[in-house]
């Protein structure tokens, strides 16, 4: 879970590259490289088992969002390291710069809302350490929880609108907007919704196919 924190953080951090500038932004991307690998090698029985049992349509649900979110996090890894001037610019690379730019700007917002979405489905991890932390508010949380939900669910489909996220999801422009006068913290109040959105999605998706994984299991 302490892996899982810092990359959520190390995600956050990383949209707001105008705050922090070239230096800064390629080192929090290289810590995101190592607990991507930390998170992998953790989670190596994943890999184990991908080939393994059933697909029911939660697990391909989960397994679809886990696969995009890899390629998306290869790319990010992939181009960024080309596009260092830094971290990375001992390594002898002198071409594909322009590729690697495209690359990047897909891998990065394509990247942050599949990360969500992991993020959702195993929200229930969190929901479980409030319940073992404060089992005689659980339920009343829950409810309570389902409702600033939904009210930040809908927030962050605004803010999806009004940061234009369709027009670098589909690459439609090669250069991001940044605003560098923006306050920091409406900025990164903002992508938190946004995250919120999908992280809303999926774990209320995940709710509606499980019971369809149970269904299968007892035919």
């Amino acid at each position: 879970m302490a892996v899982d924190v810092l990359m959520t953080a190390a995600l956050l951090f990383l949209m707001g590259y105008q705050f922090w500038g070239d230096t800064v932004h390629e080192w929090v991307g290289a810590g995101m490289f190592v607990l991507f690998l930390v998170h992998h090698i953790l989670n190596g029985n994943w890999h184990k088992n991908l080939f393994r049992g059933k697909y029911p349509p939660m697990r391909i649900f989960l397994t679809v969002i886990d696969v995009l979110t890899l390629f998306s996090m290869i790319a990010q890894m992939y181009s960024g390291i080309v596009l260092s001037r830094h971290v990375f610019a001992f390594l002898p690379i002198e071409s594909g710069l322009a590729f690697a730019r495209r690359l990047h700007i897909l891998g990065s917002y394509w990247g942050f809302l599949l990360m969500s979405l992991h993020l959702g489905l195993h929200w229930n991890v969190v929901l479980g350490v409030i319940k073992r932390k404060f089992p005689a508010a659980f339920h009343g949380f829950r409810y309570l929880s389902f409702g600033a939900g939904l009210a930040v669910a809908l927030y962050g489909l605004w803010v999806f609108v009004k940061r234009d996220f369709t027009t670098y999801m589909l690459l439609q422009s090669e250069f991001v907007f940044m605003d560098y006068e923006e306050a920091k913290i409406q900025f990164y109040l903002e992508y938190l919704s946004l995250m919120g959105t999908c992280i809303f999605i999926s774990h209320y998706m995940g709710k509606i196919l499980q019971p369809l994984k149970r269904k299968e299991g007892s035919r």
